[in-house]
C-alpha cells in the first residue's frame, strides 16, 4: 500500500466517524449488558444485546449454559405476539412466556435464551422483575402512551 492510498483510507475514516457523529450510522451499533443476581441462593445471570430493531436476552440459571431459545415477534394483522422454538425445548414455556411478555413491553422483536428449570415458576417470576427493571432503567422499553405495558 502506497502513500496516496494510505491517505485515501484515512479521509474515508474521518468521513465515516463524521457520519456517526451526526447520528446516520448510531442505530447500527450494539449495546451490551450483562449482570448477575442472587434469588433464593441461586444465582441468575443476565445478558441483554440491544440490535436496531430486537434485543437478545440470556438468561442463565446457576450455570453458562444457553439453555432453550425463544424467538418472538409481534405480527400481523392485529400485533398478537408469536413465538417459537429456536433451539430445544418442546413442552417447556418458561422463556417462551418470558420472550411474549418482553415484545409487549418492548414492542421489539426479542430472541431469549433462558435455563431456567420449568418446575422454578419463582425463580421465573424473579427473573422477569429483575430483567423488566433493568431494561425499563436502560430505556429499551415504550413508554405507556406508545403501547401496553406489563
Amino acid at each position: 500500500m502506497n502513500s496516496e492510498e494510505l491517505g485515501k483510507e484515512i479521509e474515508e475514516m474521518k468521513l465515516n466517524e463524521k457520519e456517526n457523529e451526526h447520528g446516520s450510522h448510531t442505530q447500527s451499533q450494539l449495546q451490551f449488558t450483562s449482570f448477575t443476581e442472587l434469588v433464593n441462593d441461586a444465582s441468575l445471570h443476565f445478558q441483554i444485546t440491544r440490535f436496531p430493531k430486537q434485543i437478545f436476552v440470556w438468561i442463565g440459571y446457576n450455570s453458562a449454559k444457553l439453555g432453550l431459545v425463544y424467538a418472538a415477534a409481534s405480527t400481523r394483522p392485529n400485533n398478537v405476539v408469536s413465538v417459537t422454538s429456536i433451539l430445544g425445548g418442546n413442552s417447556d414455556n418458561t422463556g417462551s412466556g418470558i420472550a411474549r411478555r418482553l415484545v409487549l413491553k418492548t414492542g421489539l422483536n426479542i430472541i431469549m435464551a433462558c435455563n431456567i428449570p420449568k418446575n422454578s415458576p419463582m425463580v421465573e417470576i424473579e427473573a422477569e422483575k429483575i430483567l423488566i427493571q433493568k431494561l425499563i432503567s436502560l430505556g429499551y422499553t415504550k413508554s405507556r402512551l406508545e403501547g401496553t405495558s406489563l
